[in-house]
């Protein structure tokens, strides 16, 4: 009883976030027991939720599962079992993908590229991942270049197709869709239908979208999206070996399947609401004038981009007005109790906690850039708000826009005139909250950002990737400490030691002289 007991607890003190459960525990109380088998009965007469009662993952639900459930009960052995994400994104590993792409397909991305360098639009490859030597093949995925700014050519220069010798390659960000053309089961791995793949091209450290995102998970940001190392291989038809990329950021995207994993009653609760992309200028403040779309297949950027239910987008884009008519115009009094019932603040304090810690300056309230947001329902008035963080590679000092975000004030992150946060800070209670949740992350038993602790972490991660940062583009061969050269604040250091140079000591000073 006492191992039942411990591990109950255990798996009761991981959030869903964790994607672990025991094998049989249908309805997730952390054990296996009769209740499980009435859940499974309940499924059978539909009345339940199917969750997890497809206990033998024969993908039917059926008393063959009532069978195994009571064979656990009266075995007493519990299985703790990793789910899909926790596979693909599991720190402690260091995956491989290797993508292969026939040559007509890649010359259709070049000429695509040379016709709209910001095209989305997705060409044929086959994909195989890798972990442990166990593979996951997948044929027929979709592979599409990302980025803003950051947008380039994969290889050569324009109006040139591929060279199968002496190729000019570029690194460049992918996203993988591995059901973009075939939407079975057999096209994901473990579940997981798409990867974004960033190579570090703002981050010489090869370190601070991956520290961030971790950093933001571990201090109860459950909304932030799941990273990982991973190594990267592309082939052309024809050439004679696969080109090694290097190390990339693997991503988890934020889409519809990431709603589907977070809609626990202690997360959103649910997956049908409205999910907003949005992007440079999205202050929230121009409710009738703003640029509003939908992700469909064409190439258009839209500064609010409806990434789901685009068939609802009348209805989405008056839910979005109306929210920004009320936090633009409500008065103070009525804005505080209209944003406590509409909003998570509790969890946007401690995203905006966070996105101040690693000086994320390319966010909403410091750039009108680089955020989602998600409404529950669709209900013109009546779901809860979530802001989602998203593009974190500009952090941790590099900064730009002549100031320091080492050292400026959470208080005066970005322009008055992207008032949703400042708006709630300068409520008594939740700016009380917002300091407290700063100085958890930087404290020094926080286990998060304090320097004895951070610099640890970063030189375990060096040491995973170092051998494996060469690679066939020539660019990016190296891991260096220091921020992006274009920043306007060179001298801060990650791993070097220095009251005023290394970033961790920095923020610490800054977010403990704030009163």
């Amino acid at each position: 009883m006492r191992y039942l007991l411990v591990l109950a607890m255990a798996v009761a003190a991981m959030t869903a976030q964790a994607a672990i459960y025991i094998k049989g525990d249908v309805n997730r109380d952390g054990d296996v027991d009769i209740a499980d088998v009435n859940a499974i009965v309940n499924v059978i007469m539909d009345q339940g939720d199917s969750g997890k009662a497809d206990v033998n993952d024969d993908g039917v639900v059926d008393v063959a599962d009532v069978n195994q459930v009571i064979n656990i009960i009266l075995s007493g052995e519990r299985e703790v079992v990793r789910t899909n994400v926790d596979y693909v994104w599991n720190m402690d590993k260091l995956p491989e993908i290797h993508i292969e792409v026939p040559l007509d397909e890649w010359n259709r991305l070049l000429v695509l590229y040379d016709a709209n360098s910001q095209t989305k639009q997705y060409i044929v490859a086959n994909v195989r991942f890798v972990i442990d030597g166990e593979e996951t093949v997948i044929e027929e995925a979709g592979l599409r270049l990302k980025g803003n700014t950051s947008r380039r050519r994969p290889e050569g220069n324009y109006m040139e197709m591929h060279k199968t010798k002496n190729t000019d390659w570029n690194h460049v960000h992918f996203g993988l869709n591995l059901r973009k053309w075939v939407k079975d089961d057999e096209h994901t791995i473990k579940g997981v239908r798409k990867l974004h793949l960033k190579y570090f091209k703002e981050d010489p450290a090869y370190v601070r979208e991956l520290f961030c995102y971790n950093l933001m998970r571990d201090a109860g940001v459950w909304t932030a999206p799941r990273a990982n190392y991973c190594r990267l291989w592309l082939k052309v038809e024809g050439d004679a070996q696969e080109t090694y990329y290097g190390i990339y950021d693997m991503l988890e995207p934020i889409d519809e399947n990431y709603l589907k994993r977070r809609d626990s009653d202690t997360e959103f609760g649910g997956n049908d609401g409205f999910l907003w992309k949005c992007r440079y200028p999205a202050s929230l403040t121009n409710p009738y004038s703003a640029d509003y779309g939908v992700d469909d297949t064409s190439d258009n950027n839209h500064t609010y981009k409806l990434e789901t239910r685009i068939e609802d987008f009348e209805a989405a884009k008056a839910q979005l007005i109306d929210f920004q008519l009320k936090l633009n115009g409500k008065g103070d009094e009525s804005f505080a109790k209209w944003i406590k019932e509409v909003c998570d603040v509790d969890l946007l304090l401690r995203t905006y906690a966070a996105i101040v810690a690693v000086g994320h300056w390319d966010d909403y309230w410091g750039n009108s850039n680089n955020y989602y947001i998600y409404f529950t329902t669709d209900h013109i008035t009546d779901y809860k708000f979530y802001m989602i963080p998203y593009d974190l590679d500009n952090t941790l000092g590099t900064s730009h826009m002549n100031r320091d975000y080492g050292r400026q004030d959470p208080f005066d992150w970005g322009p008055s005139s992207n008032p949703l946060i400042s708006r709630i800070v300068s409520i008594p209670e939740y700016r009380e909250k917002y300091i407290k949740y700063m100085q958890e992350i930087v404290d020094d038993d926080s286990d998060l950002m304090h320097f004895n602790d951070a610099v640890p972490r970063i030189r375990a991660w060096h040491d995973k990737i170092s051998n494996y940062v060469s690679n066939d583009t020539g660019e990016d061969m190296q891991i260096i400490d220091r921020p992006a050269s274009w920043g306007n604040h060179s001298e801060y250091r990650l791993l070097e030691d220095g009251f005023s140079t290394n970033w961790f000591r920095v923020k610490k000073t800054a977010i403990d002289a704030v009163k």
